[in-house]
C-alpha cells in the first residue's frame, strides 16, 4: 500500500522511515541509535521524538507497516473463485516479489521480532498469523479438492513462507536470475512440496497473472 506525503512534517517523517529501515538492516536496532538516526535524516535528535516518541515506537511501525503492506499487497493480488493451485501460484509470485522489493524491511521484520515489548510482539504475531493462514487454507481446499498431497498443512505453509522470504538472503538483481526466473523455479519447488497432481490445475507462471512481470527494484 504505496504512502503518499504532503507537508513538510509527513515528508521528514517518511525520510525518517526509510532511513530506520536501512540503518536497522545494516546495523540491527540495538546498535542503531536515535542520533545516528537524526544525522542520517538531517534534522535535531529532538526532532526524532515528534514522529516517534520512543525508539520502540519506531521499530513497532516499521514493522506493522511491512506487515499491513504485506497482507493489503495478497488482497490486491488474491485471484478470487480461482482454483487453489492458481490461488497458490499467485501466494508464491506475490511474496516472492513483495519481499524482494523490500528486501531492508523483511530483515528488519524477521531479525528484530526479539527487540520488541511483549505487547507490540503480540500483536505483530497476529498480523502474521492472519497473513500465514491464507497460506494454510489455499493448501487445505488443495488437499480437499484432490489436487495436493499435503499430511500436515501448518508445517507445509510454515516451509514454504521460511523458503520463499529466504529469497532476499541470496538474490541480487542483474545477476544471473531474474524475478520472473526466480518466480517460476520456486513456483514449481512449490507445486512438487504440495504433491500437486499432475493431472490438475496445475498453472504455469506464465498464467498465474496477465500483467507485466518484469519488476524494477
Amino acid at each position: 500500500m504505496a504512502r503518499t506525503t504532503g507537508s513538510d512534517g509527513e515528508k521528514t517523517e517518511a525520510a525518517v522511515r526509510e532511513a530506520a529501515v536501512s540503518l536497522i538492516a545494516c546495523l540491527g536496532y540495538e546498535a542503531m541509535s536515535m542520533r545516528q538516526l537524526a544525522a542520517e535524516v538531517g534534522v535535531q535528535a529532538a526532532a526524532l521524538y515528534r514522529y516517534f516518541p520512543t525508539k520502540q515506537d519506531l521499530l513497532f511501525t516499521l514493522m506493522f507497516e511491512h506487515m499491513e503492506d504485506l497482507i493489503e499487497a495478497w488482497r490486491a493480488a488474491h485471484p478470487v473463485g480461482a482454483d487453489p493451485a492458481t490461488r497458490l501460484a499467485a501466494y508464491v509470485e506475490n511474496h516472492i516479489a513483495f519481499h524482494i522489493e523490500r528486501r531492508h524491511s523483511t530483515h528488519v521484520s524477521n531479525m528484530e521480532l526479539r527487540s520488541l515489548s511483549h505487547e507490540k510482539l503480540a500483536q505483530i504475531l497476529r498480523m502474521r498469523t492472519a497473513y500465514e493462514k491464507e497460506l494454510r487454507a489455499i493448501l487445505r481446499d488443495g488437499v480437499e479438492a484432490g489436487l495436493f498431497s499435503v499430511e500436515d498443512t501448518g508445517l507445509t505453509a510454515m516451509a514454504l513462507i521460511q523458503m520463499m522470504t529466504g529469497v532476499i538472503v541470496w538474490f541480487r538483481p542483474g545477476e544471473r536470475l531474474s524475478i520472473a526466473e526466480v518466480t517460476a523455479t520456486y513456483l514449481a519447488m512449490t507445486m512438487r512440496l504440495v504433491g500437486a497432481k499432475r493431472g490438475g490445475a496445475t498453472p504455469s507462471y506464465d498464467a498465474v497473472r496477465p500483467f507485466e512481470r518484469s519488476r524494477t527494484l
